[in-house]
């Protein structure tokens, strides 16, 4: 009776070891957390807000950051993420139109915006001479995202092309893998100036470290910036979940108080 009790014993053990090696096999699967990719411009308002949400309802955020363009195409390349967050509203369209992702969870959550960025005790007169502040010759190199993946790295490009100084200023640029990237090259000091998001400007950390000069929103493509739940998500309740949550109030006035517009709309 003994030897038959152990060996139940040893085979239940053996299940419950089986259930809980196959539930930690896919990181999603745990405790109803999400993975979200989103747009480097949202590395501190998301950080919060995925904080706040997890604190009123348990679920983690887990968060990963970089280029609209190259998450993009990470996720075409079957990356676990259940929510993508882009800066440019056509790469969730694109998803969509290729069925990664699904037409009905389209939202426009805000609207980025640019400006040129220095550091706190640079002597630019960046407030006074705006975007031509940059042909200063104390301005040696002059930072932005890269423009072939990443929004405001085209936003960047065409407001200097806008303004007429591109050609002035396009030796002295260099790219940023992504716009945080691009200001932490100026942050460390390897540019003098930058064109950032106005996220990072007013982000916690950022702000008194530098100063700015919004760059008009009719000099660059406007930077609608929209959220889509993808087709392979595993937590599709959740992703909608989380959605939902930044409709609301408390979320959007974070986004504000991080410098985004908000005309947020459904699609």
């Amino acid at each position: 009776m003994t030897q038959l009790c152990t060996g139940l014993l040893i085979r239940l053990a053996s299940i419950v070891l089986m259930i809980l090696c196959l539930t930690s096999a896919d990181p999603r699967a745990q405790a109803q957390g999400i993975t979200v990719a989103a747009a480097a411009d949202l590395s501190s308002v998301l950080t919060e807000l995925g904080a706040k949400y997890k604190s009123q309802t348990g679920t983690e955020v887990r968060l990963s950051f970089g280029a609209s363009g190259n998450l993009t195409q990470q996720i075409r390349n079957g990356a676990p993420f259940d929510l993508f967050f882009s800066a440019d509203e056509a790469y969730p369209r694109q998803l969509i139109a290729d069925g990664f992702a699904d037409p009905h969870s389209l939202y426009r959550y805000a609207v980025g915006r640019l400006v040129v960025w220095v550091l706190a005790d640079s002597s630019l007169d960046v407030p006074g001479k705006g975007i031509n502040v940059l042909l200063d010759p104390a301005v040696e190199k002059i930072a932005i995202a890269n423009p072939l993946h990443a929004p405001y790295g085209r936003a960047a490009a065409a407001a200097l092309k806008h303004f007429g100084i591109y050609e002035k200023v396009s030796d002295r640029l260099v790219l940023g893998e992504n716009v945080s990237q691009a200001a932490q090259f100026v942050e460390s000091g390897n540019a003098q100036a930058g064109l950032i998001a106005l996220s990072h400007a007013l982000a916690p950390g950022m702000k008194d470290k530098g100063k700015y000069w919004l760059v008009p929103t009719d000099s660059y493509p406007k930077l609608d910036q929209a959220v889509v739940i993808l087709s392979s998500s595993r937590q599709k309740k959740e992703a909608a979940a989380f959605l939902e949550y930044l409709k609301g109030a408390e979320a959007r006035s974070t986004f504000e108080r991080y410098g985004f517009a908000l005309e947020a709309t459904t699609h």
